[in-house]
């Protein structure tokens, strides 16, 4: 039975109405489903400034790190794209293997069997007894000078382009089996997947809404069925293009429990990345073939030195 209140025979509420809905909004909007916000950025042009809820306009002491890159990415949308530099860094001391990035980067972009645009390395180091392990959330690394543009293009001009804020896109009309294959062969991160078609309810009485409803990439919507677009293409990752645009963070950087994941404009330094690659000068993947890729990794010798940054887990699965 509950315990009468103040003498009025009611429960105590747990928070009032108007604190309960100004802490819901700040929450919603930092995993990037606020309803009010996406309502408000539904039909806006890629070059409109989104409106940032009031609850997360002004820096607050202690607030979760989503609501910043939240603020900073609505900053970075009022200044004109080419002045843009989206980046992404990833603390591997942070990443605890659950996958939620993988499986919420799949939903937001309709991914099918045999395509992922992000995926988590187990690494193991030491020699039993003494075997550690650290996890490597792992995608497209945007490069600058990406190698798969080069080889893909001159199979088919313009399948592979470059964005000036940094995000290298493909076109799925021209990005097919011969300009895809020629790609991969030189892209040293293995981003690379083909969509053959595949349905993760193949085999079943029916196919799933889930697996046939449009999906918005590279502003428009795609149906994956039989015959159409993105199947018989290329695909990778594109930093979630589709939701930067609308205001929102990056599917994977917004399902991360541990907030192994950052992202945001390089060019604004207040921004949490440019702090994460001042402060902990963090390393990139195969950086001495000169991609010059836009992911950063901070990681750890083990768990001795787990709050020391080192480039040695990440040389030890990726090479120098």
């Amino acid at each position: 039975m509950v315990k009468a209140h103040g003498g009025q025979g009611q429960a105590p509420p747990v928070m009032r109405r108007r604190a309960f809905l100004k802490k819901g909004t700040a929450a919603a909007v930092a995993v990037g489903t606020g309803g009010a916000l996406v309502g408000a950025l539904t039909g806006r042009t890629a070059q409109a400034q989104p409106t940032l809820p009031a609850a997360i306009r002004d820096p607050k002491p202690g607030e979760h790190q989503l609501i910043r890159m939240q603020r900073e990415l609505v900053r970075a949308l009022g200044k004109p794209v080419e002045r843009r530099s989206w980046t992404m860094v990833v603390d591997t001391r942070r990443c605890i293997g659950c996958d939620a990035c993988s499986v919420a980067c799949m939903a937001e972009n309709g991914l099918p069997p045999g395509v992922a645009y992000r995926t988590v390395l187990k690494m193991e180091t030491g020699s039993f007894p003494h075997v550690e392990g650290v996890y490597k959330p792992t995608n497209c690394q945007q490069c600058d000078n990406p190698p798969c543009m080069k080889a893909a293009n001159a199979i088919i001009p313009a399948a592979i382009a470059k964005r000036p804020d940094g995000i290298v896109t493909v076109d799925y009309a021209k990005f097919g089996r011969k300009a895809f294959g020629a790609a991969q062969k030189v892209c040293p991160y293995k981003a690379l997947s083909f969509d053959e078609g595949k349905y993760w309810t193949d085999g079943t009485p029916a196919l799933q809404a889930y697996e046939t409803r449009p999906h918005v990439e590279y502003g428009r919507s795609w149906t994956r069925m039989v015959g159409a677009l993105p199947i018989g293409s290329g695909r990778k990752c594109h930093f979630c293009l589709q939701r930067i645009e609308a205001g929102l963070l990056p599917a994977c950087v917004s399902s991360c429990i541990g907030g192994a994941t950052a992202f945001g404009d390089a060019n604004d330094r207040g921004s949490l990345v440019s702090e994460l690659v001042g402060r902990d000068k963090p390393m990139r993947i195969n950086e001495g073939m000169g991609t010059k890729p836009r992911v950063y990794y901070i990681g750890a010798v083990g768990r001795a030195t787990i709050s020391v940054p080192s480039t040695e887990s990440c040389k030890a699965c990726h090479g120098q």
